[in-house]
């Protein structure tokens, strides 16, 4: 298949810094004269953080890796997990259509995609928020016929799910992953027939599952923020210059201004904070330790308090405004009101 840029291409690509911070501690990993075999990270990385591969951020990784561009093009056009053109702003959803897939259904969750999304795959929805596309086997034939959203597989599907799926995602929730059809994993769907000691003690949903419930939102771009930026190859002392560290008598000095926190939820309980786009149960619990309960409280922020939360929000830093809260959390304010 000729897989080919798309036609219309940004004037410029760069990683964000903590993406730029990451991209380089990946070569890192690769002896002196062998960086070029960082390229499909790097190129990955840059794929995660703007959605797709446009052609200034696939010459911008060349430049970091000292190849030619042609020698980066080839790798972008040569695999498929490489997108050439704009997807989905919310999701970009790959149906599996091989064997397994195609006996059980498949066809019709395509048939779904087609008419919620668009007639023709990689198109986009006439909103910009979702395409598609079929590819082959992506290893879940015990669970047929399935489909990879964000960096999740939706397994067990009907036709009737996917559009749930699709409409859920639209409304700003992330659908929990995993099998749909209230199968754990992928034991038989009558149930265990062996090694049934252990089916207690488990987590609610199975360890892929329940990490992507944990992380509360798994279809969002990747900035660089999610995890610390670790090279332990190189050291301890390597990591504290790839990423300053706080001096151990130093308290950074957050920016903005702190907003007012209550001690608890007040008496009619919690506001489900999970309602609020991007906002996970991970998050929800950290917004509570910080004096965060309700939707009033979000709606009321200033623009300082905004930029102090977004800093002080551990691994989900910048959050509130690049998800817009204070806007949000004044309408569900107002739903709750009335």
């Amino acid at each position: 298949m000729l897989r080919r840029l798309h036609s219309e291409q940004p004037d410029s690509f760069a990683f964000t810094p903590d993406n730029q911070a990451w991209a380089e501690g990946q070569i890192t990993k690769y002896p002196e004269g062998r960086q070029a075999s960082a390229i499909i990270p790097l190129l990955w990385r840059a794929q995660e953080q703007e959605g797709w591969l446009t052609r200034p951020a696939i010459e911008h990784v060349a430049a970091m890796l000292g190849l030619s561009y042609i020698r980066a093009l080839e790798v972008a056009t040569f695999y498929f997990m490489f997108q050439l053109q704009p997807v989905g702003a919310i999701a970009h959803i790959q149906v599996c259509g091989t064997t397994s897939c195609m006996i059980c259904g498949a066809e019709d969750l395509v048939a779904v995609c087609k008419d919620k999304i668009a007639d023709a795959p990689h198109a986009l929805s006439a909103d910009g928020n979702f395409s598609w596309e079929e590819v082959e086997c992506l290893g879940s034939c015990s669970n047929a016929p399935m489909a990879q959203i964000g960096k999740d597989y939706y397994e067990d599907l009907t036709a009737a799910r996917m559009g749930e799926i699709i409409d859920e995602l639209a409304a700003g929730k992330v659908p929990v992953p995993g099998p749909q059809n209230g199968r754990y994993a992928a034991e038989p769907l009558k149930g265990l027939t062996s090694l049934t000691e252990y089916d207690s003690g488990k987590t609610q949903y199975n360890a892929s599952a329940q990490l992507a419930v944990d992380i509360g939102d798994t279809v969002k771009r990747i900035d660089g923020t999610e995890v610390p930026l670790l090279t332990p190859w190189q050291g301890r002392a390597a990591n504290a210059q790839a990423k300053p560290a706080v001096a151990a008598d130093e308290t950074p000095a957050p920016s903005g201004e702190k907003p007012a926190v209550l001690t608890a939820a007040r008496d009619t309980g919690p506001d489900d904070l999970k309602k609020i786009k991007g906002v996970g149960p991970k998050l929800e619990k950290l917004l509570h330790s910080m004096g965060f309960y309700h939707f009033d409280q979000v709606a009321a922020w200033t623009a300082a308090e905004v930029a102090w939360v977004d800093e002080n929000l551990e691994g989900f830093k910048g959050r509130v405004s690049r998800d817009k809260w204070v806007a949000q959390a004044r309408d569900l304010a107002e739903d709750t009101a009335t």
